[in-house]
């Protein structure tokens, strides 16, 4: 069986170090924010290229936590316009609902995947304060219209880093394009955890404290509560583990590439459509998505074939039951998407001669 993602070897790679980060954490007698996680957040805002990284429970947290930060700080107000793209995961909605704000969903590009930067300015309402781009599969979403755009509209520009760690926008990592970044660690990430951790990332420094003070019940001083908080904070294990794997994350990216490369130029089947192909320092290639109109089908045959693959995601956000009230919308492109999408496996420690079984079998379905 060629597994979508083998999470047992990918961190049975770096066994010796990862063992040896848990021991000392486990032997300091100090689990939460304390040393580990003071030099995970200063290597990680290094490698993105920020000031800040603040580290939380997880991705959902570091997105809700940016939003309500920018709540107490005045600049949204309940009931305040996000724009996001309509073919995300739901955690992006989530941190945007939670915080009494209002989505308004933008179609995504059909080659790309990525929010379509040509329609995002007729979404722009008088109620309209942020831009929430996701760089949905690993691939990136800014664009230098979209900054333009919150530029003059004097935007928020918030990014949802869960999918691509270590991905580029020429010079800059993204996590380092808006104003702030949520990520996520889930440990199916390319930079993954072994349970559930995230951060935000920033380079604004009051922002950065509301941020961590929220994280922290709404505490600047212990036993003092400036905000009604939640307890959102990374714990030292997680942060030791993230600090090991982060050494490695681009050696881990580009076989990524490698994989989704002979994908590329082996795919052949004219009944599964590939994305746009992009420079690979733009893709860091947490999921390789095919679309095809008998997916269901294809799925099938590839595990009779031997081959795992996932779906990301069957659901469209504006179809789940807990948004109903924007069933109504009519989003052809996100739902072609939906209906269609199919994920081959892809990861840091599956082989090539895998990636080629898997070209061979799609290529041979009919």
């Amino acid at each position: 069986m060629i597994k979508f993602l083998d999470l047992k070897a990918v961190n049975a790679a770096y066994a010796a170090e990862i063992e040896e980060a848990l021991l000392r954490t486990a032997r300091s007698g100090w689990y939460l924010r304390g040393e580990e996680t003071r030099r995970f957040e200063e290597e990680y805002a290094r490698y993105i290229g920020c000031r800040h990284a603040i580290g939380c429970g997880n991705g959902l947290d570091a997105l809700r936590l940016i939003l309500r930060a920018y709540l107490e700080m005045g600049l949204l107000h309940e009931g305040d316009e996000v724009i996001v793209p309509a073919n995300t995961y739901i955690a992006s909605i989530l941190a945007i609902t939670d915080n009494g704000l209002k989505p308004v969903f933008v179609e995504p590009n059909r080659d790309t995947l990525q929010i379509d930067d040509a329609q995002i300015e007729q979404a722009v309402t008088a109620h309209t304060r942020a831009v929430m781009i996701v760089h949905l599969y690993g691939r990136c979403a800014y664009t230098e219209h979209i900054g333009e755009l919150c530029e003059r509209y004097n935007l928020l520009l918030i990014e949802d880093n869960a999918q691509a760690h270590g991905c580029h926008y020429r010079e800059k990592r993204t996590g380092s394009l808006g104003h702030a970044a949520g990520h996520s660690f889930y440990p199916g990430k390319n930079l993954g955890a072994l349970g559930d951790a995230g951060c935000v990332t920033t380079d604004d420094d009051e922002l950065a404290g509301v941020i961590r003070a929220l994280g922290n019940y709404g505490s600047e001083e212990k036993y003092v509560f400036r905000y009604a908080g939640y307890n959102s904070r990374i714990d030292e294990l997680q942060a030791a583990v993230l600090a090991v794997k982060l050494k490695h994350l681009d050696e881990d990216n580009r076989h990524r590439a490698d994989i989704a490369d002979m994908y590329y130029k082996g795919l052949a089947n004219l009944l599964v459509r590939l994305p746009q192909h992009v420079d690979s320092a733009c893709n860091v290639y947490h999921l390789f998505p095919v679309f095809c109109e008998e997916r269901d089908r294809l799925q099938q045959y590839l595990r009779e074939q031997g081959i795992e693959t996932l779906i990301h995601y069957p659901i469209a956000p504006h179809r789940q039951e807990c948004y109903r009230e924007y069933a109504h919308l009519s989003l052809p492109v996100t739902e072609e998407i939906h209906r269609t999408e199919l994920s081959l496996p892809i990861g840091p420690t599956m082989t090539l001669e895998e990636a080629q079984k898997v070209v061979n079998a799609i290529n041979a379905f009919r």
